[in-house]
């Protein structure tokens, strides 16, 4: 049987329209793609925080690094998440460093639920550097640079991302529509019987 057809507003059982769905991830893991698709099909507000940092900044968020350093960028980030965090109704894409604040991650659990999209190390690699503009856009977090670091972040974060996740989504080798009816699906299997969202 295929996906179900969903009509634009309808939510999953367990998804009320005061929580919001949010997004983290590794870097090319498809938070806004699917993010803006899952807004689209539930008939809510999306925000991406890193471009809502870019607009707020002045400037993108390599050129903040540049001048500034990731201190400064995680700050701004933070109080974004407090900011928008505490919102409702709203589906986030947060940055893939997200999880590395627990008050962070404290902040987006009590008002959302929150959904991992994961890849391997491989297929972000390989969606990188399809595009070498977007691994321009993207400053390197360990100056080994954006290609050769995937793995060795995701394998610091991983636990990150599993802890702060109320549902985990493998995106390896799934359409922009197969992701975000997996998504739909699970977060209301996860939380049919009345968990977060009820």
């Amino acid at each position: 049987m295929g996906p179900k057809n969903r009509h634009a507003g309808e939510f999953p059982p367990g998804l009320s329209r005061e929580r919001n769905l949010v997004l983290i991830g590794y870097r090319a893991t498809g938070k806004t793609a699917v993010g803006a698709l899952l807004a689209r099909k539930l008939a809510r507000p999306f925000l991406d925080l890193d471009q809502v940092l870019e607009e707020d900044a002045g400037q993108s968020i390599t050129a903040l690094v540049e001048a500034k350093g990731w201190a400064e960028f995680r700050q701004r980030e933070k109080e974004l998440v407090a900011r928008y965090g505490r919102a409702r109704g709203q589906v986030l894409a947060t940055g893939g460093g997200v999880v590395l604040d627990s008050e962070n991650v404290e902040i987006l659990r009590e008002n959302g639920v929150v959904v991992w999209l994961k890849a391997d190390p491989s297929t972000i690699r390989k969606r990188l550097s399809r595009d070498q503009g977007e691994v321009n856009q993207r400053p390197s977090l360990t100056g080994s640079g954006t290609l050769d670091e995937v793995a060795e972040v995701l394998r610091t974060r991983q636990s990150l991302y599993a802890a702060a996740a109320h549902v985990v989504i493998d995106t390896a080798g799934q359409s922009l529509s197969q992701v975000v009816e997996k998504v739909l699906d699970a977060v209301g299997k996860c939380f049919g019987g009345g968990g977060p969202g009820t």
